[in-house]
């Protein structure tokens, strides 16, 4: 620097004009060096510039595609089916050609295997890669929360740890307890090859007549269930698993199974905030990536007994809105009794995704939903931008 001031030296004959071009130089110099600098960020993709670049290479056919997750049976057409119990009795343990041919022309986002898909390791092992090979590269996903909800815990075939259920972790009252739990589960379920396991339970368990959510929720206290949440949630997580709180807006407070018809609660938004509210706003804080609907009507709240995973009251209003949540939202199953017995696969998967869904988990009629949610969109019922804000989503999910 000095030999340029000495040059510029004879140029000025007072200090004040010495000091003015000493500030310029330097002034010129740093933003230079700003300069460089950004233009080196500039050569580094952001993950954001990395979803926009996967989202514009794909068809709508393929943004489509992502937005469904399906149980194996849904991919084999030749399987009709009424009861949970048809499923049971003729298990799929394998990709078979009807699956791969049907899904060459649907490809799907994601996979979800059940209890009577899994025979043992041996089977797991060889099953998992035919699934990657899918049109779509599905993501893996199973129910795994430990206690009743347990598709390989409770396999005698399978040598992992087993837990009496959530509320016998809740009412230890220390949350390493449920980090302990989410985290061994999350292990084993890795060293298989699950990315997504639809877990922890986050409904407050405030209803004695409730008979689907009872011991699978950690307590009849938001508070303390609270805790465990998001000590369960960081034990999947640092197993390298995504979990999933469900379901929202809280299917604690129900007495009937929405598995076979309709239920609902009669709470407010109010009260339900000062209950329910807790553990997801818990959960939203923390950094869930995805939280799983009920199939519940909540009149007090929507002013309708639509299910709320039809509701944009419940999904856009209150989850996005108040609650401030941006991550994906994914459906309960939607062959459940509480969505077939009113609305059929088309239906269904496009009220859903209208509401704000990113997801639609476990159509009955896969082709049906899929055709139903393209035909939206080539008639502008659903906007292709609406599609590309789920599918945003669930590219940001794949990419972590």
């Amino acid at each position: 620097m000095w030999p340029i001031m000495c040059t510029f030296a004879p140029f000025f004959k007072v200090t004040v004009m010495k000091e003015r071009f000493l500030w310029m130089l330097t002034a010129i110099l740093t933003c230079g060096l700003l300069t460089a600098s950004c233009s080196d960020n500039d050569d580094q993709s952001s993950p954001r510039d990395e979803v926009e670049e996967q989202l514009a290479k794909m068809t709508l056919r393929e943004k489509v595609g992502q937005m469904f997750f399906v149980r194996m049976e849904t991919l084999d057409t030749t399987i009709h089916w009424n009861a949970y119990s048809d499923l049971q009795e003729n298990p799929i343990h394998e990709v078979n050609k009807t699956m791969r041919d049907v899904n060459a022309n649907y490809p799907i986002g994601g996979l979800i295997l059940y209890a009577w898909n899994i025979d043992d390791e041996a089977q797991l092992a060889k099953l998992i890669p035919q699934i990657r090979a899918l049109n779509g590269h599905p993501l893996l996903c199973i129910d795994e929360e430990g206690g009743r909800v347990s598709r390989l815990a409770n396999n005698p075939n399978f040598n992992v740890k087993k837990y009496e259920s959530m509320a016998a972790i809740g009412a230890t009252g220390d949350p390493k307890n449920a980090y302990e739990c989410g985290n061994t589960i999350g292990t084993y379920l890795k060293h298989y090859g699950f990315d997504i396991d639809f877990a922890p339970v986050a409904d407050v368990n405030t209803n004695p007549e409730n008979i689907i959510i009872g011991p699978r929720a950690f307590s009849d206290d938001p508070q303390v269930a609270a805790k465990m949440v998001t000590s369960y949630l960081q034990g999947l997580d640092d197993a390298g698993v995504t979990g999933c709180i469900k379901h929202f807006p809280g299917h604690g407070d129900t007495k009937t199974d929405t598995h076979f018809g309709y239920a609902s609660t009669q709470k407010t938004w109010e009260e339900m905030m000062d209950c329910e509210m807790v553990t997801f706003k818990a959960g939203i804080q923390w950094g869930c990536q995805l939280i799983m609907t009920a199939h519940i009507g909540a009149p007090n709240v929507t002013g309708s007994d639509v299910p709320s995973t039809m509701s944009s009251v419940i999904l856009q209003d209150k989850l996005r809105g108040e609650l401030g949540y941006q991550n994906i939202i994914i459906t309960d199953g939607m062959e459940m009794g509480a969505i077939t017995q009113q609305y059929s696969s088309a239906e269904a998967a496009v009220s859903s995704i209208k509401a704000g869904v990113d997801i639609v988990l476990g159509p009955k009629n896969l082709v049906e939903a899929f055709d139903a949610v393209m035909d939206a969109v080539n008639k502008g019922t659903i906007t292709e931008e609406r599609i590309n804000q789920s599918v945003r989503r669930i590219l940001k999910l794949r990419q972590q």
